[in-house]
This record gives structure tokens, C-alpha cells and sequence, in this order.
């Protein structure tokens, strides 16, 4: 498969870049939530066209990310509020 098909399916890549799942981020005390996102555009500042990328926020970061996605430059595949380090998904993982 060529980079160029591969672009056109993002998210199939089952490798997430961005933040690991214990980052320093997720325990800061202004973080209330994590995404795990596909980058559609190429201007994306936190990942390259294709790729899934994971993210802690607060909440005016996810505001942002929300309205990001209502312009089709990245669609949100899992969310999580954190509450001091924890984290509660919104929907039960899915086995892959």
C-alpha cells in the first residue's frame, strides 16, 4: 500500500503517536480530558495528515479540538475525562 492510500484511510494505523497514556500531562491539575484523534489536515499542530494522535486538554484545549473537528481537520475516536489522573472513557474500548 503507498503512502498516498494510506493517507486516505487515516486511523488504520493501529500505532498512536502524541502523549503516552502516562504522561506527566495527564496529571496536571488543569487537565480534564484526553482524545485520541485522526489528523485529516496537513497543518495540524499536534500531528501529521494520517496519523492517530493522543492528547491530554484542559477544558478550553478540548473546546478547541471540538471546534476542530466541526471543520473536518481531525475526528475524534476516544474521549476521556480526567479527574486528578484518572481516567473515565466515555464508551467501553472496543476489541479490535
Amino acid at each position: 500500500m503507498s503512502i498516498r492510500e494510506q493517507l486516505k484511510q487515516p486511523g488504520k494505523s493501529k500505532t498512536i503517536t502524541g502523549q503516552g497514556e502516562m504522561d506527566i500531562a495527564r496529571f496536571y491539575e488543569e487537565t480534564r480530558h484526553m482524545i485520541v484523534f485522526d489528523v485529516y489536515e496537513w497543518e495540524c499542530p499536534v500531528g501529521d495528515k494520517g496519523e492517530r494522535t493522543r492528547i491530554f486538554l484542559s477544558d478550553d484545549g478540548y473546546q478547541q479540538a471540538v471546534e476542530s473537528e466541526a471543520r473536518g481537520e481531525m475526528k475524534i475516536v476516544r474521549h476521556a475525562r480526567i479527574c486528578k489522573g484518572n481516567m473515565f472513557y466515555d464508551t467501553p474500548e472496543r476489541v479490535r
